[in-house]
């Protein structure tokens, strides 16, 4: 048997970091057993589908390594409704399913309760097809559904207590239920890695396999992604899309690494080991089933590890959309002709080190781009206090009158003021930070004023004494 697994997403919005995990596991399993990745788009929710979504779905993909061209598909769950009508009528046939014109009020009416299922009123009826009557499949009243998943166990469920549900709304056409399982059995998928959230649906979905006379597909539902107060991740209250992190400035390769963390962890103490190492020890029935805490802050700290492992080269790569601007990111405050690669490349080794998202590089190297630097009004509070004026003045003449502009002999000039005036280094630099880079944190200061140049950083320690009259 060729192992055959599906990611089945929906084109209904930004793609959730949930969905992302899902994807890679049934890509991993897929490769470690010589398997077959394919690619579903459920895409019947016509009211809610956008072809940029679908876009966005690929894109995605791409971005995490799971690339167009090296899987099946995509496929769209639209173009096989004929095999969704064909299915609901030979389960109608065989007398697995019947017609019912039953509405919510019907059977809150005849149950007294708004929350029990549905009752069974129209069983043996013998309704036809018709406006307003909707297929349900008759489920079994006897005996058990066992479910068999690799990471669960073999969760049962009584038949009994399983309602007749629909299978085809009263236009004729599919729910979910019938349309997945068709479409999972058109595709011969063997293999169905999804989140927990479906296991509910699992033992109907088992007893749609068994009565279109097909063997269900070994199941395995991996445990659902909370936040910190362990809720479900939700679009509506946590930051769930994947293109936002990437537009944020988190790496592919952390963003893989930490998703893969989601309930399962590699061998030894360590978390942050190569994909190669995750692709070869990955198991997936080793994945832990209780809920998966999705912690942005040590992704954050995932993605600092990567980003200072990366070649300068590679950095300053990785860098360039939020040097630049693209669709989706925000150009820089700057001009274009205003960049200077060769200024950025000496500084990029220093920002490197002190940046956790490649966003971060803007706020970082902006002051080497822009004609005047953009003001921290709060930090020039903190920073232009007494004896700022006095000390800039002196800095001032000590920095015109040095002969080489380089960063130590910044360094030695600007501690030999703060001493005259008792001030350790650390105090003397924070007035010609804020004048030369608006900021009080950022790059290592004299190695920027080097970059700078003489004649910029002066112009701007002149400008922020002036200001201070």
């Amino acid at each position: 048997m060729t192992v055959r697994v599906r990611f089945a997403p929906s084109p209904t919005g930004m793609f959730h970091v949930g969905g992302a995990r899902s994807a890679l596991q049934n890509w991993i399993y897929a490769k470690q057993q010589g398997g077959v990745f394919v690619l579903r788009i459920e895409d019947t929710d016509a009211a809610r589908n956008k072809p940029e979504w679908t876009e966005g779905i690929l894109s995605a993909l791409d971005w995490i390594g799971i690339e167009r061209g090296s899987y099946e598909g995509p496929y769209f769950q639209s173009s096989y409704a004929g095999e969704h009508r064909a299915a609901a009528q030979r389960l109608y046939d065989a007398g697995r399913a019947y017609y019912c014109d039953c509405t919510r009020e019907d059977v809150q009416a005849r149950t007294g309760s708004q929350y029990q299922g549905y009752d069974g009123f129209c069983r043996d009826r013998g309704l036809g097809p018709g406006e307003g009557r909707a297929l349900r499949f008759r489920t079994p009243d006897e005996g058990e559904t066992v479910v068999v998943d690799l990471i669960r166990g073999e969760p049962t469920f009584e038949n009994k207590l399983i309602e007749d549900f629909v299978i085809a709304r009263g236009d004729g056409s599919p729910v979910f239920l019938l349309a997945n399982v068709v479409d999972d059995m058109t595709m011969g998928i063997t293999h169905v890695i999804r989140a927990e959230e479906h296991l509910p649906n699992t033992p109907k979905q088992q007893l749609l396999w068994d009565a279109l006379g097909v063997k269900p597909p070994i199941w395995a539902h991996v445990p659902v992604v909370v936040n910190e107060k362990r809720q479900k991740l939700s679009k509506r209250r946590d930051k769930v899309a994947l293109e936002a992190y990437r537009d944020e400035g988190y790496l592919a390769a952390a963003m893989r690494n930490y998703l893969m963390l989601l309930g399962w962890a590699p061998s030894g103490d360590r978390e942050i080991v190569p994909w190669s190492v995750i692709e070869e020890e990955f198991r997936l029935e080793e994945v832990n089933p209780s809920p998966a805490f999705f912690d942005e802050k040590k992704l954050r700290a995932f993605n600092g590890e990567y980003i200072r492992a990366l070649p300068v080269e590679e950095f300053i790569a990785a860098c360039q959309p939020w040097l630049t601007g693209t669709g989706t990111i925000a150009p820089p405050p700057w001009q274009p002709e205003e960049f200077d690669p060769a200024a950025f490349a000496a500084v990029a080794p220093l920002a490197q080190t002190r940046i956790a998202v490649l966003s971060e590089i803007v706020p970082n190297v902006d002051f080497l781009f822009l004609a005047d630097p953009l003001i921290d009004e709060a930090a020039w509070a903190k920073a232009m206090k007494e004896g700022a004026a006095e000390l800039l003045d002196a800095a001032i003449a000590a920095f015109d009158a040095l002969e080489s502009w380089d960063a130590e002999s910044l360094k030695s000039t600007l501690e030999a003021v703060g001493t005259e005036r008792g001030l350790k280094l650390g105090k003397a630099q924070a007035p010609v930070r804020v004048a030369v880079t608006g900021r009080t944190v950022g790059l290592p200061l004299f190695e920027s004023l080097e970059v700078l140049g003489r004649e910029r950083a002066l112009t701007r320690l002149r400008a922020a004494r002036v200001r201070l009259v």
